[in-house]
């Protein structure tokens, strides 16, 4: 996706597209998209048979974007997202017609097969009558082959040129030259088991290319199918099993022991341990209790609960995760544009070479030998293989990822991943847990119990960790807050609000310095609490300063392993935070962290990703806050912490659902292991058109045998890609 799309409030669509056979029809139908007036950018996935499109909807729309699919020789609609079974029943229908029409081909190519043993063997008693070989020919290249014509003819008419062209020129050349030469009275030297053992290999390896190509989309199945099918709802205290799409927002959810949660929400009675392993990829189960959150899909392991439902549908996580895995697995990455860039011309250059070798080959040895040499270069150079390497490996990449809990937004990041040189990371919620606890509390001339109800009164409507922290300390104590009004949140300084008719403020030494209150001589002791980690909050009421609390937040058990692996790897790790330096420094001294960047206003952390982005390096934020948002959104690449905030979330292009240090790794790790695995196969899907075009060239490559080549490299990178699925993160 451009950085305009993102950035612009467009509308978005995605179409299924039908008749794409080949690279060269995906960049066609990709150009033809992105020259109607008001699209902003448009993908096309050969794997996937998706185009995803940006546009303007006051210049057009969905009807024309079809349209324009049409007139470039394809077919298309508004793609419908289908339950895991009905998937998986639309793609066996596909594999069967695939298998019957290789089926057909395989029993007519048999005697082809035995009649070319008696040609090399010159056995003529093997060879078949010519119109027994015209009769069978036509059956093969007219109905399981009539495929190839069909979609050369609409690719012709579209005014490109692609894999189908190639199939029917090759094919037909045979067949119309051996007709030919039979209502010419011939009774040898006919081609016929060219075309009709070429049309057969070429269906045999879409067939084992599309089983094949099944196994790329397995993990999002996976997540489809983890989906849990009813709900136990109460309703007037009786309870009705409903099916999952029939829940509403605010029903009371009875979950059992070893079911599924059926969709996200609070927990309202009971205690439980949940198996969050499918979102997280964390094997140990999670303590649940009255208030806490639970996530649909995720099976609760022991006690039974009972659970508001807060998001249903399309709006639950895993739905979000489905979505997420599927618009990534449909981007396309930037080492894709070289192989759609060569693919554009590749079917005409082949052309072109192809009359070059029978013009060539006819002046100096014949007709006969020309005609073979032509339909062996025209078969053999397909560009298959090149369309499906890219794709099938961010498809299983991609789902590899959501597995572990890595979740990639678009492909692009993901192949950006691997060349990050910085990672900026955050401190609260992403080094720490983000869970801090009070840890000293120093009113001056005021009661504990009066100072502490003050802070709390302001902060109950804060969302911020300290907020919480402090609301906690007040509830253990019993300590309730009274009405406070006017409350303002500052980011990066503090809050205010006003309490029995004066102004509260609550906040680090910035915003209290603004208030021009003095506090200077309790600098020392607040410093002494500062280097061992803690976090001061100052307290003022109108103009005087009635004391400081101190917070701390414990460090997560795997950040110092994680800067530890990513220094190892050559990795400039910064940590930016808004707090105050003493606590920053102790706690980046804590994980290993040398350069830090402390008392940063969230407005001024985007602006520390573009200075050091200005300075040449490839950045990635690592945050969790609606403060952390800008700086996501500027990085090269922007890592959410799942833990974290929605907000956080839509900024950053890839998040990381386990809430540990560690993904960070793994999501390297990962883009490694696509980038890898897609050069492998442009590798192999390149080195194989240049190598083996010219060996047809020459007249060293039977036509039949080019066509076996040609559908085995498609299967080869396919196949290829699969091993990625070995794929698992591993730490030092």
């Amino acid at each position: 996706m451009t950085a305009e799309a993102r950035a612009a409030d467009n509308e978005k669509v995605t179409l299924a597209i039908e008749g794409m056979t080949c690279a060269a029809c995906s960049s066609r139908v990709e150009k033809g998209l992105r020259k109607v007036d008001g699209v902003i950018d448009a993908n096309v996935n050969l794997a996937s048979e998706k185009a995803t499109i940006f546009f303007d909807d006051t210049k057009t729309n969905a009807e024309q974007l079809i349209e324009r699919v049409i007139k470039t020789g394809y077919d298309a609609a508004v793609y419908e997202a289908k339950s895991a079974e009905e998937e998986k029943a639309e793609k066996e229908q596909e594999y069967k017609a695939q298998r019957e029409a290789f089926y057909i081909g395989a029993v007519i190519s048999l005697p082809f097969l035995v009649q070319m043993v008696g040609d090399f063997t010159n056995n003529h008693q093997l060879m078949m009558p010519g119109w027994v070989q015209f009769v069978l020919a036509t059956i093969v290249q007219f109905t399981i082959g009539w495929r190839f014509i069909r979609g050369a003819y609409n690719s012709l008419r579209g005014g490109s040129a692609n894999m189908d062209v190639l199939v029917a020129m090759g094919t037909l050349s045979a067949y119309l030259y051996s007709t030919f030469l039979l209502f010419q009275g011939e009774t040898i030297g006919f081609y016929f088991e060219a075309s009709v053992v070429i049309i057969t290999l070429i269906i045999l390896g879409k067939l084992l290319e599309a089983r094949a190509k099944g196994r790329t989309s397995e993990a999002l199945k996976k997540l489809i199918g983890m989906q849990a099918k009813v709900a136990h709802v109460l309703k007037d205290g009786v309870m009705h099993d409903v099916p999952i799409e029939d829940v509403q927002v605010d029903d009371v959810i009875v979950v059992k022991a070893g079911e599924k949660i059926p969709v996200d929400g609070q927990v309202i009675e009971g205690r439980t341990n949940v198996d969050e392993s499918m979102l997280t990829g964390e094997s140990l189960p999670v303590t649940k209790e009255v208030g806490d959150i639970v996530i649909g899909s995720t099976i609760n392991k022991h006690g039974s609960i009972t659970m508001k439902a807060t998001k249903v549908g399309k709006e639950t996580a895993l739905a979000q995760i489905i979505q997420m895995v599927d618009e990534a697995q449909g981007s396309k990455a930037p080492i894709q544009n070289f192989a759609d860039k060569v693919s554009s011309v590749f079917v005409p250059i082949v052309i072109g070479i192809a009359f070059v070798t029978f013009v060539v080959t006819y002046t100096i040895v014949g007709f006969t030998p020309a005609l073979i040499s032509t339909v062996a270069v025209l078969v053999i150079a397909c560009p298959c293989a090149l369309g499906l390497a890219t794709p099938t490996a961010i498809m299983v990449g991609t789902g590899k990822g959501a597995e572990y809990g890595v979740l990639v937004k678009d492909s692009a990041h993901l192949q950006t991943m691997r060349t990050v040189d910085t990672i900026i990371l955050d401190k609260t919620g992403t080094i720490t847990k983000g869970h801090p606890e009070v840890t000293a509390v120093r009113p001056i001339n005021v009661t504990e119990e009066a100072f502490v109800r003050m802070i709390a009164t302001v902060e109950q409507t804060s969302e911020h960790p300290l907020a919480e922290a402090i609301m906690r300390y007040s509830q253990e104590r019993g300590i309730i807050p009274k009405r406070v009004e006017s409350f303002e949140a500052l980011p990066g300084l503090g809050v205010t609000g006003r309490v029995d008719g004066q102004n509260v403020y609550i906040g680090n030494v910035k915003f209290i310095r603004q208030q021009d209150i003095d506090f200077d001589r309790f600098t020392n002791d607040m410093q002494s609490l500062e280097e061992k980690g803690n976090t001061v909050i100052m307290v003022a009421q109108g103009q005087r300063f009635i004391g400081y609390f101190s917070v701390a937040d414990t460090v997560k058990e795997t950040s110092r392993q994680a800067v530890q692996e990513l220094k190892a790897r050559g990795i400039d790790v910064i940590m930016m935070t808004g707090d105050n330096k003493h606590t920053a420094n102790a706690i980046a001294k804590d994980v290993g962290i040398d350069h830090v960047l402390a008392e940063v206003l969230p407005e001024h952390k985007a602006n520390e990703v573009d200075r050091l982005k200005s300075e040449g390096k490839k950045v990635a934020m690592v945050g969790d806050g609606i403060n952390d948002a800008p700086a996501l959104a500027a990085a090269d690449v922007g890592i959410a912490i799942g833990t974290g905030t929605d907000i956080a979330m839509e900024a950053a292009d890839i998040t990381l659902m386990r809430g540990d240090l560690l993904s960070i790794i793994d999501s390297i790790q990962l883009s490694e292991a696509t980038i890898r695995k897609i050069k492998q196969n442009l590798g192999w899907a390149f080195g194989y058109n240049v190598v083996l075009i010219p060996v047809a060239a020459f007249g060293f490559l039977n036509p039949i045998l080019a066509g076996a080549a040609m559908a085995l490299s498609s299967v080869s990178v396919v196949v290829n890609t699969l091993f990625l699925n070995r794929w698992k993160p591993h730490h030092e």
